[in-house]
């Protein structure tokens, strides 16, 4: 079942529960893939990397802005997008731990024979197109720059 049937039909789960927030948070992530499907030049379909990639910035979104509305004391929005980022969770590929993460890009080293600081691009172009989705882009540039200085 794609992305799309599975979230259609969580969208008529919620609307038979009435569960107003649920349902808001369904509609924005349907609202996105909707969005990449129509784009200009689009053939009318998206494949699962893309609407992964969908997926982990509408999340990352969420998580920004609620930091922020926290920030700012307003905890009756950050809720709001806490509660949407879990929504949006659900549907996200299992997230790696840092430690699955770092013995992954111990593999990725060794596959393109890194020897130091100045391979990291070979690395980070193999380690983003196999971790994607999987981990935060973020926590594996910090990795791959510890592993390869040490």
């Amino acid at each position: 079942m794609s992305l799309k049937q599975q979230i259609d039909n969580d969208i008529k789960k919620a609307m038979l529960a009435k569960n107003k927030e649920e349902l808001e948070a369904l509609r924005s992530i349907k609202s996105l893939i909707l969005l990449a499907e129509t784009e200009k030049g689009g053939s009318g379909d998206i494949s699962s990397d893309t609407e992964n990639k969908l997926l982990v910035k509408a999340a990352k979104q969420r998580k920004e802005s609620a930091d922020i509305f926290t920030q700012q004391g307003r905890k009756d929005l950050a809720d709001k997008e806490v509660f949407q980022l879990d929504i949006i969770s659900r549907y996200l590929p299992k997230q790696l731990t840092t430690e699955e993460v770092e013995v992954s890009l111990k593999q990725i080293i060794t596959e393109v024979g890194a020897k130091g600081p100045q391979d990291m691009g070979k690395v980070m172009g193999v380690a983003t197109k196999k971790l994607a989705g999987q981990a935060d882009g973020k926590i594996i540039s910090e990795l791959v720059k510890k592993l390869l200085a040490g």
